[in-house]
């Protein structure tokens, strides 16, 4: 984690292996628990910052949700905040960098609750959540879902943190679920997959891609994915990677993360409004029409220059299956918010990635992210 943070790079780590501090050790006593292990974690992440400058270093923190000290990862940076304004109230500067927050834990990362469909459940019907002790898998503690629920809303709405991952979601959709499940993030949350893997960014800017009457460009943008796809994915073989376990398993899988930036700017100079349907579905057109065209690219790169990546056969079925899903989303986009070129393009697009797909593979285990 010292050397991605030295090289600018963030880091995501899930601690929920780690047992509870009520659970006892083999020599007799308690143990740590996570949060005490967050709190060495987050002042030597302070000293090293990201990339030797200022900026403090990038790093999500993660808690399953049915972790013995769930309760106490939830309230962690809560009360770190009411610890900084008092002493900003003694007249501490309160600046980012300033005195006040420099003096107290958990500023240097994003801390995230990892929810379960079944959590969720409990929450809705008002039912029994029960933590699992990490040593025998055995029930520790019973919570109202919703109290806890409540929990986590308070202490987001006091400083933001924690914010929640969709766990059921994030494996449902995960293209190598035959390697392993997935368990964390990057900083930002855009870039899920397996353990000790990195994938290289780019992004593309919306706004290029408007013609002369406000139109979006979806062939251009499409042309623009094929070349930058390219090259991000000659890139694998020619990055430097801070570990050799990062690098090993980066050439296995392959991961990419193209994106883009400026959706606020688009929506807004077509006059749509950011939070509405007619906001979403455009973005969801031209989001169906950038990660379509990855996939594509990536399946005819594997089919014209050497072949899949190396870990794809095992992970061939729950691959194309995610490719489906891909598909079928594209007929959840609302055709009468949006102009049809964009969603028959769209459509095209991600017939021919699966099709593609079905007969030669995948040349990357990912293709796109969104921060």
């Amino acid at each position: 984690e010292g050397m991605l943070f030295k090289y600018g790079s963030g880091t995501g780590t899930n601690f929920s292996t780690l047992r509870g501090s009520e659970e006892r050790l083999s020599s007799g006593g308690s143990a740590s628990g996570p949060v005490s292990f967050m709190k060495g974690f987050d002042a030597f992440a302070n000293v090293i910052k990201s990339g030797g400058k200022t900026r403090r270093a990038a790093k999500m923190v993660i808690l399953d949700i049915d972790h013995p000290d769930i309760l106490e990862f939830i309230r962690s940076k809560a009360v770190e905040e009411q610890k900084a304004w008092s002493l900003i109230d003694s007249g501490y500067d309160g600046s980012v960098n300033g005195e006040a927050y420099s003096s107290v834990y958990f500023q240097n990362g994003n801390h995230s609750v990892r929810v379960s469909d079944e959590f969720m459940r409990a929450v809705v019907e008002d039912g029994e959540w029960a933590t699992i002790k990490r040593t025998d898998g055995k029930p520790m503690t019973s919570h109202r879902a919703r109290d806890m629920m409540r929990e986590i809303s308070d202490a987001a709405h006091q400083c933001g943190d924690p914010g929640l991952q969709f766990d059921t979601t994030i494996n449902a959709w995960h293209t190598c679920s035959g390697t392993d499940k997935i368990y964390a993030s990057n900083p930002c949350s855009e870039y899920m997959f397996l353990n000790d893997t990195a994938c290289n960014l780019a992004s593309l800017n919306l706004m290029k891609f408007r013609d002369d009457e406000g139109n979006f460009d979806v062939r251009g943008l499409r042309s623009a994915v094929r070349t930058v796809f390219t090259a991000q994915e000659i890139f694998v073989d020619n990055a430097s990677y801070p570990t050799q376990e990062i690098a090993y398993n980066s050439h296995l899988f392959r991961p990419i993360g193209l994106g883009y930036a400026n959706l606020g700017a688009l929506l807004m100079s077509r006059g749509l409004a950011y939070d509405s349907d007619a906001g979403r579905a455009y973005a969801a057109a031209v989001t169906a029409n950038m990660c379509g065209e990855a996939y594509r690219t990536s399946s005819e790169i594997s089919k014209l220059h050497g072949g899949s990546f190396p870990r794809y056969e095992e992970n061939a079925a729950p691959f194309l299956k995610v490719m489906m899903k891909h598909r079928a989303a594209v007929e959840g986009i609302d055709g009468n918010l949006v102009p049809d070129y964009m969603v028959d393009s769209a459509r095209q697009v991600w017939d021919e990635a699966v099709e593609t797909g079905r007969a030669h593979g995948y040349r990357n285990a990912q293709a796109t992210v969104l921060a």
